[in-house]
């Protein structure tokens, strides 16, 4: 029996983890990926005291930084079901078959990549499809690649994919991106990137890997085709919350809605942080201020059961 279970190992969930050890809560970190999406960021431009730094390194500071305490930790494990029994514990199943019980749990297991849902996608999922540019950005130097999506992560990544590729087009689906300005003027002063707005991304082509986006103009209503070996999607994400359940209540995008002061949910002992929670801005400042919060929340929800 554990004191407390965190399920998640990005900023939020290491966080969680570096207060609850040091508070002395006998502690399991439970992780898919232990660097999170955090990790998977080209660069951090606004984290405190940093003022930039590759989100690879910046998230294995903070794994070094956890490690430094006597916590366990299982990596590459995906939650099957998180289920209350009665009301003086947690138990947890993952996908292995495992199971461990906790008197307190801190969901901070993140969020997915949003996927495009259209015909090829799948199909070329290894095969020139990525939704990780730090993943496999390297392995397309010198071929023609796309990156869909408008934000600060797509343009992101087609700043970096500029620097090895010879070509890079930026579709978003929108009449203007939503990227920070800083962002879209350091694109704009790239010559290989060329955006294209009102771009709707409808098919993806190849024969034994990637060779054509498909996409329709929907300011002329054409269909237009640009020939491209990779492509990068970069369209959102969504919250990690399959194994749930009834235990929590969730919001219109299926966040979980918590306390803001506590980091708790409708059930007593269940607390959850970063970017699976209803917060408005997914930052990894803001990630890691809830992964304290909720770790000390649950050390005083532990405490209170001493006392009983």
């Amino acid at each position: 029996m554990y004191d407390l279970i965190v399920i998640g190992g990005g900023p939020a969930g290491i966080t969680a983890g570096i207060y609850s050890a040091r508070k002395k809560l006998k502690t399991l970190i439970i992780s898919k990926d232990l660097l999170g999406q955090a990790g998977k960021a080209y660069w951090v431009e606004n984290y405190p005291g940093i003022e930039s730094i590759q989100g690879f390194q910046l998230m294995e500071q903070f794994l070094k930084h956890l490690k430094k305490f006597e916590i366990e930790i299982k990596e590459g494990e995906e939650i099957k079901s998180l289920k209350r029994n009665g009301k003086s514990f947690f138990e947890i199943t993952t996908e292995k078959k495992e199971t461990f019980s906790a008197k307190a749990v801190i969901i901070a297991s993140g969020r997915s990549p949003r996927k495009l849902e259209v015909q090829g996608e799948k199909e070329f999922l290894g095969k020139g499809v990525s939704y990780c540019v730090i993943c496999d950005g390297p392995l397309f130097s010198g071929k023609n690649v796309a990156v869909v999506g408008g934000g600060n992560a797509a343009f992101g990544a087609a700043i970096e994919l500029s620097k090895i590729c010879p070509k890079v087009y930026l579709l978003e689906e929108a009449d203007q991106c939503k990227a920070d300005e800083i962002n879209q003027e350091k694109a704009r002063k790239i010559g290989n990137i060329e955006v294209l707005c009102e771009a709707k991304v409808r098919e993806i082509k190849g024969k034994n890997f990637v060779d054509a986006l498909i996409y329709e103009d929907e300011s002329s209503g054409k269909t237009l085709e640009i020939p491209v070996e990779g492509i990068f999607v970069e369209i959102g994400s969504v919250p990690a919350t399959g194994f749930v359940g009834d235990l929590v209540d969730f919001n219109e995008r299926d966040e979980i809605r918590i306390d803001f002061y506590s980091c708790s949910t409708k059930t007593p002992g269940l607390f959850a942080a970063g970017d699976v929670t209803s917060n408005r801005d997914k930052q990894v400042v803001i990630a890691c201020g809830e992964g304290a919060k909720a770790a000390l929340s649950s050390y005083y929800y532990i405490q209170n059961l001493k006392t009983i």
